[in-house]
């Protein structure tokens, strides 16, 4: 006989009571706000705070703020269902399983150790050999946890115990501590490099299609494409200084490589499907503008073409969790993010705010918000319940203060990715890496806060210069 599941309870507290003392706050509420609109806003919080607190799955989270939703009446059922419909939430679902596809026929861990292979007789090389790695697979999966724990984790960990480094005998400063807070650093930059390269990325595309921003996969790549390389390169140096391997060079890290892929054998036709679906995706993602097929068209053409090709079965689809999973929170937070803004919560918001900072020159307006958006993240353990809770309300502000809107939409979406560079819980790749016991807390704090204040000097002091040269504002 089956028993009950385990649930703590008590993480239902915070939320639950946050969201009541909300709901009955409505007679304080400002006149220009609705009732409804007040009351969604509670629903909305506590949905958020259960995300954090963690109760129940995020998905459950999501299916209680839904009923709570319907069940009074704030949104009627017929509307609040239309997010599933969501054709931003349909490109993260349909990206994960380009991403299985990678994990399954065992291209991206081939792919890496190409790369080790050719470009790992430094210390510092290998590192940016395994970015490169990061950079060539980020456009085909959404999940930068997928990326880091079922990619380049292994290769990392493997390549450690290589040159015996292992936290286990205190060894971990030899090279693994290097490789492991380096990945950290580079599955974040290439995160927010392309707009499939982390789920959180397209929920920013569906909230700035809301207030009148589009956003494609094109114009966000191009927009990232100058920070994006400048981080990947003067980042692993930066660490490699402030925090260096003691081990400088790794001589047999080729004969390792090599070794590992002779015992792949050749490639094989999985493989070479996976890539021909790769590329086709890249292509027309890219093309976008011009053949009229939209993102999310591109992943169901795609996977179609894995799924006849054989490359993932139906089963495969059926079994990615993490996909499914995603389509049901996000399409909750989605709605329920769409209706604050319809129903006047977000432009009352973001009026209360910009006044605040009125007078101000838009772009100090920016740096504030970014600064402030950032920061905040040491209270959030997601970077997608992050975006969630604030990218729409600080779009508003920032449109509000007539900082351009699509530097504005691109950089709140940019930073979405880059405030993970806080704490060792601050990403769904940070627990992992963190995790191996190579990094020491302390030292993941005091880097990360360093490499956070260089993040904001690359991506906004010379992005926004970058975006500007190439016209998005």
């Amino acid at each position: 006989m089956s028993s009950l599941e385990k649930i703590d309870y008590r993480k239902f507290i915070a939320p639950v009571i946050v969201g009541l003392i909300i709901w009955f706050a409505a007679p304080l509420r400002p006149d220009t706000l609705s009732v409804v609109a007040w009351h969604m806003f509670a629903i909305f919080v506590a949905t958020i705070i259960g995300l954090v607190t963690k109760p129940l799955p995020l998905g459950g989270i999501a299916l209680l703020g839904f009923v709570a939703t319907v069940l009074t009446g704030t949104v009627p059922v017929e509307k609040a269902i239309v997010g599933f419909g969501n054709s931003s939430i349909w490109l993260i679902v349909m990206a994960f399983f380009i991403s299985r596809g990678f994990i399954k026929t065992g291209l991206g861990h081939r792919i890496a150790l190409i790369f080790v292979r050719a470009f790992g007789k430094k210390t510092l090389g290998l590192s940016y050999a395994l970015s490169a790695v990061d950079l060539i697979v980020a456009p085909g999966t959404p999940s930068n946890t997928a990326r880091a724990g079922g990619v380049m984790y292994p290769i990392i960990k493997s390549l450690a115990q290589t040159f015996k480094s292992d936290p286990a005998d205190g060894t971990e400063r030899k090279i693994g501590s290097f490789l492991i807070f380096t990945e950290f650093h580079a599955n974040m930059i290439t995160a927010a490099m392309f707009l499939t390269a982390m789920a959180g990325n397209p929920i920013v595309q569906a909230f700035a299609g809301k207030q009148g921003v589009n956003i494609t996969w094109m114009n966000w790549f191009l927009a990232a494409l100058v920070p994006g390389i400048i981080s990947l390169i003067v980042i692993p140096f930066v660490i490699y200084k402030l925090y260096p391997p003691e081990q400088k060079a790794t001589p047999d890290a080729k004969n390792w490589a090599t070794g590992e892929l002779a015992a792949m054998g050749k490639i094989t036709k999985a493989e070479t499907m996976m890539i021909i679906g790769f590329v086709a995706a890249l292509v027309l993602w890219i093309t976008g503008a011009m053949t009229g097929i939209d993102a999310t068209t591109t992943g169901f053409i795609v996977i179609a073409f894995l799924l006849v090709a054989g490359v993932l079965s139906w089963n495969d689809i059926l079994k990615e969790t993490g996909a499914w999973n995603t389509l049901f929170w996000f399409s909750v937070l989605v709605m329920m993010a769409g209706e604050l803004n319809v129903l006047g919560f977000i432009p009352w918001l973001s009026h209360i705010i910009g006044s605040s900072l009125h007078g101000l020159n838009w772009f100090v307006v920016l740096i504030i918000l970014v600064v402030a958006y950032f920061y905040s993240h040491y209270f959030f353990a997601s970077a997608t319940a992050h975006i969630s809770a604030m990218y729409a309300a600080f779009l508003a502000v920032a449109l509000a203060a007539h900082v351009p809107a699509m530097l504005a939409a691109l950089m709140l979406g940019f930073f979405g990715n880059l405030l993970a560079s806080t704490t060792h819980y601050s990403s769904g790749p940070a627990p992992i890496l963190f995790g191996s016991g190579y990094v020491k807390q302390g030292d993941w704090w005091r880097l990360n806060f360093i490499l956070g204040i260089l993040y904001i000097i690359i991506w906004v002091g010379i992005g926004s210069l970058w975006m500007k040269l190439i016209g998005l504002w």
